[in-house]
């Protein structure tokens, strides 16, 4: 089944759209735990090519799901909610409705960034080369560095 090609960017805008009125009704935990997110999210969108930016774009949207079932459904105002109160708590409602479509999209920008989903296990990992630095203590590093100095005519004292 091919998903349409839909840009990461607008993504974020109806969530963060939905988020801020869904703050109307939910404050606190509800704003920090979307907002975070969102702000993973535009990491993923600054560095294109990164694996990492959108896996944890991709688990913060699949942990938000849960935290917005239990939020939503503890502080949700069962009296005295007016017009302005039902919409922000709609809004909220449809962000958690839209999330686990988001979900899938956000997966399969994953997969196109090179990520893989771990078989057996569930977990995502990267299959691409991490870095094309090489760590200070690799051992292709010289164990000697003044080694070729001791060729150029300079006699050791004894």
């Amino acid at each position: 089944m091919e998903l349409p090609a839909v840009n990461l960017k607008a993504i974020l805008l109806v969530h963060w759209l939905l988020t801020t009125w869904g703050c109307i009704v939910f404050q606190g935990s509800y704003a920090w735990a979307n907002f975070t997110i969102l702000a993973l999210g535009v990491w993923a969108v600054a560095q294109r090519d990164s694996v990492d930016a959108i896996s944890m774009f991709l688990g913060g949207l699949v942990a938000t799901v849960f935290l917005d079932i239990v939020h939503i459904s503890i502080f949700y105002p069962t009296a005295g909610l007016t017009d302005t109160g039902r919409f922000g708590a709609g809004m909220a409602i449809l962000s958690l409705l839209l999330k686990p479509f988001s979900c899938c999209l956000v997966y399969h920008m994953y997969r196109e960034r090179g990520g893989e989903l771990l078989p057996h296990t569930g977990f995502l990992r990267s299959s691409q080369e991490r870095s094309a630095y090489q760590t200070i203590d690799s051992p292709e590093a010289p164990t000697e560095p003044f080694a070729s100095l001791e060729g150029r005519g300079h006699a050791s004292q004894g």
